[in-house]
């Protein structure tokens, strides 16, 4: 139900699963199988992936910890977004790539939760597109010592706030990675 014209693709969006995003993740084996068994589905789904890579001065470009964890290999014809702020849309193509490809839809994971997924989510949401968060590929790290809840906490409260979210014209919600499906039925 997007609310982008033309655009009836749905698209996987890896956010940012980075080597220094990733090394002290919470839950990062289960995350990385699944983010691996999302990338596996959508390709043979004949569904886009879509890969974002975060740039700032923990991340600098080229360097070993900005680099996408060795589990997960963009294959070449898949497009890459390099993003400076947490919104994978603000400054970046990832507007005009998702166009050009007719994709009206989102199914997102990665990292890290409490700020580049749920900034991406939003950002798609207020474009018009339809967005869905996969609620068991996506992690944060342990931000307790800035007074942050823990890790798994963030997690939850992030799935039960997107099941609900609701927009006119768009939609919404969460996934398991079990439960998606690429191709000729998308994630509702």
């Amino acid at each position: 139900m997007t609310t982008l014209t033309d655009r009836p693709n749905t698209a996987l969006l890896i956010v940012d699963v980075q080597n220094g995003v990733m090394e002290g993740a919470h839950d990062r084996s289960t995350v990385l199988a699944n983010l691996v068994a999302l990338v596996e589905k959508a390709r043979s789904g004949g569904t886009e992936v879509v890969w974002v890579q975060h740039t700032s001065s923990e991340l600098p470009r080229g360097s070993e910890v900005w680099e996408y964890v060795p589990e997960l290999v963009r294959r070449e014809p898949e497009p890459l977004v390099h993003k400076e702020y947490g919104d994978s849309f603000e400054d970046t193509d990832l507007e005009s790539v998702l166009a050009a490809r007719g994709i009206g839809k989102l199914v997102v994971a990665g990292a890290q939760t409490d700020a580049c997924i749920r900034s991406t989510l939003h950002g798609a949401i207020t474009r018009g597109y339809d967005a869905t968060l996969v609620a068991d590929a996506h992690t944060t790290e342990d931000l307790t010592a800035y007074g942050a809840p823990e890790p798994g906490a963030v997690i939850a409260h992030t799935n039960l706030y997107w099941q609900y979210h609701t927009a006119p014209g768009r939609t919404a919600g969460t996934v398991q990675t079990a439960e998606v499906e690429f191709g000729v039925t998308a994630p509702a």
